[in-house]
């Protein structure tokens, strides 16, 4: 039942990269079925009929070999994004999404640019600069198993291939980077470090005064005089009302 209920759990944190890429499978498998192709629907740069991409074209592939190259790395570090970084991972997915879309319709070469490789590469470049910039055990482990499974990546970032959007895979690096940075300072409920002296009792008794080294020298000696006064007049009062007490009893 517990090995059940975890599951369960796991599932919905993860439920948002999970559906994302059933959904695009959902389009490419409908394009498939009635024949359209729905490539007009990408980011044309800076017209404005090309804006409705930067909503739409993450969704859409151009064959099958586009959209596998694409599903794993959305799935892996979809859920990654989601398990390891909750408070922070919807939000920086959706400025991942949008923003990398809008630099390519502001600054992409005039073609329709379709697909969700934007979206990995900033997927990449966000899990690898939150382990730089937050610097504790589990960002750095995780920064670095994204290195070993995505090396070679960074080729295209380049314009090395003919027909590949290069300028979408750019766009998603950097805007990866600035969403790291922006919420770098955001601290996870697992990252929060607990003080192991907050129960320590405070009450016990000390062997010297909280504020000694506080004191200069010359105060020191002082209030060691004025204790060897106030001792020698407590010695005196002593001696005298024994004085009054041994008269008093002679009299009786």
């Amino acid at each position: 039942m517990v090995k059940k209920i975890s599951w369960i759990n796991f599932l919905d944190k993860i439920k948002i990269p999970l559906l994302f890429v059933l959904f695009i499978w959902g389009v490419e498998i409908y394009e498939e079925v009635a024949g359209v192709y729905l490539g007009r629907y990408g980011i044309y740069p800076r017209e404005m009929g090309g804006l409705k991409g930067i909503l739409f074209s993450p969704l859409l592939h151009n064959d099958w070999n586009h959209i596998f190259s694409n599903s794993a790395p959305l799935l892996v570090l979809g859920s990654v994004m989601m398990v390891f970084y909750n408070r922070v991972a919807v939000v920086s997915f959706v400025i991942i999404y949008l923003l990398s879309g809008f630099s390519v319709w502001l600054f992409a070469r005039p073609a329709y640019h379709i697909g969700a490789s934007g979206v990995v590469y900033g997927l990449i470049s966000w899990m690898l600069w939150t382990g730089l910039l937050r610097r504790n055990v589990k960002s750095i482990v995780l920064a670095l198993c994204t290195v070993v499974m995505y090396a070679g990546y960074e080729q295209g970032l380049l314009p090395n291939e003919k027909g590949v959007s290069w300028e979408s895979h750019l766009s998603g690096a950097i805007t990866g980077i600035f969403t790291a940075f922006l919420f770098k300072n955001t601290i996870e409920i697992d990252e929060i470090k607990s003080d192991p002296w907050a129960n320590e009792d405070t009450t016990k008794m000390l062997y010297l005064q909280s504020d000694i080294f506080d004191k200069t020298k010359a105060q020191r000696i002082q209030e060691a005089i004025e204790a060897e006064k106030q001792r020698l007049h407590d010695l005196a009062e002593i001696q005298r009302l024994r004085n009054l007490m041994g008269g008093d009893m002679g009299q009786a």
